[in-house]
């Protein structure tokens, strides 16, 4: 396994009178630019067009004024917050020899007041600070959020797509089911090959038939729906095209080994080996943590108390864990992890769905494992291999 990169705080030591330092506040229309430029007096501020270029050349101007002042600046950072342009612009940057990060949001402390001044001045002011405690090397004042490659991103988008595209069939079924039920009629099915078909001989309570707007309302939301299964079923199967032209290329192997868990498809192994276990975690807590899958206790004196999962991780991840762990009782009855679990829920008073969250913790580190090394859990059953 590779080291993992930790990105709490940075390993390169920061000569700061050598060093130009620049954060951005990213916005669709316009981007505010703070710096802190050796030699020159103050933090210099500059509001730009969303164009790159420009903000190079901003860079390019204050080096030259470090430079005049006498200093020599052999070191360029650049840091934004992670959020709607992605890591784009840092990927640009780092190919014309700027070092740039992405600041996790959620990281960066603020204050509690509960109405307090909130401008992108103020919010370029905190974000350098910030940054500046993170290239000392000091924990706690920001996280970096690793930068993946184009192909990286790219090899997440199938998964996500058939996600939102299955919310979507979901949302227009239940629309359907309410539409008629406002009509009294129940039990019609849109989800049915046949659907459109039985759709004319429906009635409603009084004997008549589904007024006209209703009926083509309907009938459109039935055409819509049978578009999603036909791009559902084209994800799919270019998904299986791709593992089995090139089994071993990239993380295929990894798919494919996950999938030979029974109760794990391809979805689910395709959907945490994009998301979770291909990154390159530090250990098992970081795994877990990464999900979300971890406690947030709060202590305060005498008083203290479990406030639940931390839901500060992939929540994406997150819940397909957790369903995963609910089919693992049903498929891998006599694996370890059932009999823990099932030992740990035997006593009486024990929530289930709340064992079944640390259920699905474990889960995640031993699939990690098995991602990693190919062992696989304890009293797992296997596919055979292909």
């Amino acid at each position: 396994m590779t080291q993992a990169v930790d990105l709490s705080r940075c390993l390169v030591a920061l000569r700061q009178d050598s060093t130009l330092i620049a954060v951005v506040e990213l916005s669709a229309s316009s981007w505010l630019v703070a710096g802190m430029v050796p030699g020159i007096d103050g933090k210099p501020l500059k509001k730009l067009e969303p164009d790159p270029a420009g903000l190079m050349g901003l860079l390019a101007r204050w080096r030259a004024a470090g430079l005049k002042a006498g200093r020599v600046i052999d070191r360029v950072v650049v840091a934004y917050e992670a959020g709607r342009d992605g890591f784009w612009l840092a990927r640009w940057l780092r190919a014309r020899g700027v070092e740039a990060y992405v600041i996790h949001p959620t990281s960066v402390a603020v204050s509690r007041e509960h109405k307090r001044a909130k401008t992108d001045r103020l919010d370029t002011a905190m974000l350098l600070r910030v940054v500046v405690g993170w290239l000392r090397g000091e924990r706690g004042h920001c996280g970096m959020v690793a930068i993946p490659t184009v192909e990286e991103e790219d090899a997440k988008r199938p998964s996500r797509e058939r996600e939102s595209l299955v919310v979507e069939s979901t949302r227009l079924i239940n629309r359907m089911k309410g539409t008629l039920a406002r009509l009294g009629i129940r039990g019609f099915k849109p989800h049915l090959r046949k659907a459109e078909q039985r759709l004319a001989a429906l009635r409603t309570p009084e004997g008549s038939a589904i007024p006209p707007n209703t009926l083509d309302e309907i009938r459109r939301d039935l055409a819509r729906l049978a578009l999603i299964r036909d791009q559902i079923a084209a994800l799919e199967a270019a998904r299986l095209e791709r593992l089995t032209q090139a089994p071993e290329q990239g993380r295929h192997a990894m798919v494919l080994l996950l999938a030979r868990v029974v109760g794990v498809g391809v979805e689910t192994a395709d959907m945490l080996v994009q998301e979770v276990l291909c990154r390159e975690l530090r250990d098992e807590k970081a795994v877990a943590r990464y999900a979300g899958l971890t406690g947030s206790p709060d202590e305060s004196g005498s008083k203290r108390r479990e406030k639940g999962l931390a839901r500060s991780g992939n929540a994406r991840v997150r819940r397909g864990l957790i369903q995963l762990a609910w089919r693992l009782l049903l498929f891998q009855k006599d694996s370890a992890l059932v009999q823990w679990y099932r030992a740990r829920t035997a006593a009486p008073g024990v929530r289930k769905t709340t064992m079944i969250v640390a259920l699905a913790r474990k889960l995640l580190i031993a699939l990690w494992r098995m991602a990693t090394t190919g062992q696989a859990p304890q009293g797992f059953v296997l596919r055979p291999a292909a």
